[in-house]
Parts: C-alpha cells; structure tokens; sequence
C-alpha cells in the first residue's frame, strides 16, 4: 500500500523495523565523536550560579546556554541530574510547582545548563503565574547566549494544551528549541512510536522548533549519550564556530 497505507499500520512496520530509535526520532546515529565530547563535558564539575526570582538577579551570560522547560512534574530537575551524573545538584520534590526561579547551574565553565520554573501547577497563585510569564518571557528575549530550550513532554501524555502557550513564545522570541520526551520507559514500543510521530507532526506547524526528538528515560539512563551528544556540541560551537556543524543541521 505504500504511501496510502495507515498510520497504524505504518507505525507497525517502523517498530518491526526497529526504526523506532532508542534515542532519537526520526532515527539518526549518535555521532562517536560527539558522544565522547559530551560525556567527557557533563562528567565535568557542575556547580549551581545563581536562582533568579527576578531579572535584576539574573547573572552575566559569558557562557552558551541551555534551558530546559516543561510543566510541573514533568521530571526537569531529575533529567538535569541525570545528564550531569549527580543526585542532587537540581533540586527535585514530589512537590509540583515548587521550582519558583530560574536555577543556573555553571558546566565546567563552557555551558551554562538553566533549568526554568515548571508551569501548569493548577494552585499557583495567578499573581505569580504573571509574574513568572514575564520574567520568562524576558529571559527568552533578551538572553544573548540562549542557544536551545529542551522542552521537556511527558511521553504518556504528548505534547498538552498547557505546552501551546511556551511553545507560542518561543516561536514568537525566535528561540531554537526541542522536544525531550521524557519517562519512555513507562511506554511500550509501539505507543512510543505513536506518540513520537504525533510530536513530530506538531512541532512541523512550529517555526522555531527543531525537528529531532530525544527520547528520554533518566529511571532506565534512556537517551542520556544523544542528549549529552547534542547540548555538548553547542560547547564546541562556541570554541571552534567554523568548524562544528551540529547534529541534524
């Protein structure tokens, strides 16, 4: 049936195909050199900078930047730590919406890895709510060395109403940014090839969105090498801009 066959099917064939990456969708290889980079660079010393609650406190950007969005709960904290091979240098808490400031946290002097307030705690205050939408969205235009925000999904749930209105500013702000799922482990092989090919349909409609998608299990360690591959390669962007390309570009 070729093109004309249906979705269901055709998500069938990828996952006995294996072309369901463990890592990356749609698939690409992990590139060796990368890899290495990365792990070397986040086995590093990390070591927290600042929490700003405010744009006054917000510190000097010196270093290149990633952030990492997402809603309450959605494990933002917890994947911080898994990238960075430490337990506690994120603050994490079975608490949603306890993260009330921007937390930057200073990778071996080359990357600076921020971790953003979730959003979508239904009892937060709606004073606070504004006040953090315009914080954020100052932070997102007019951080000079912001290179990519991970938005992080929660692979059972897909990409929400509450995602549109970040994913909205981002487009808006010209920010790069990309989808980590997160908590694959919780899925089976084919709801996982679903909910990755719905993602990717969305983030199509959006411009400032990168098309690849990590998939992510910091529980089962899922992901962590591509994860590590990609935001490492903005490290040596920053070293050598002539001669890195970054993956999938």
């Amino acid at each position: 049936m070729g093109d004309h066959a249906s979705p269901g099917r055709r998500l069938t064939a990828m996952v006995a195909a294996g072309e369901i990456p463990a890592e990356i969708f749609p698939r690409r290889e992990v590139d060796a050199d990368l890899a290495e980079v990365g792990r070397r660079l986040f086995a590093r010393e990390a070591r927290f900078v600042a929490g700003a609650s405010e744009a006054s406190a917000l510190p000097g950007d010196t270093l290149p930047e990633i952030a990492f969005a997402g809603r309450s709960n959605v494990g933002k904290s917890t994947l911080v730590n898994a990238l960075t091979g430490r337990r506690t240098l994120a603050r994490t808490s079975n608490t949603p919406g306890r993260t009330r400031q921007i937390n930057f946290f200073d990778l071996d002097a080359r990357l600076m890895l921020v971790d953003l307030p979730g959003y979508g705690y239904a009892e937060a205050p709606k004073t606070e709510v504004r006040r953090w939408t315009a914080l954020l969205r100052g932070y997102l235009r007019t951080r000079t060395t912001l290179r990519r925000v991970c938005l992080l999904v929660d692979s059972r749930r897909g990409i929400k109403e509450i995602d549109h209105p970040l994913m909205q500013m981002l487009d808006e702000s010209g920010v790069s940014y990309q989808i980590a799922l997160t908590k694959t482990d919780k899925l089976g092989a084919g709801d996982l090839a679903l909910i990755a090919e719905r993602t990717a349909a969305e983030l199509a409609t959006h411009a400032a969105a990168h098309p690849e998608i990590h998939l992510t299990s910091a529980l089962k360690r899922r992901g962590i090498t591509a994860l590590r591959a990609t935001l490492g390669s903005f490290a040596l962007a920053a070293e050598a801009p002539s001669t890195v390309v970054l993956p999938g570009r």
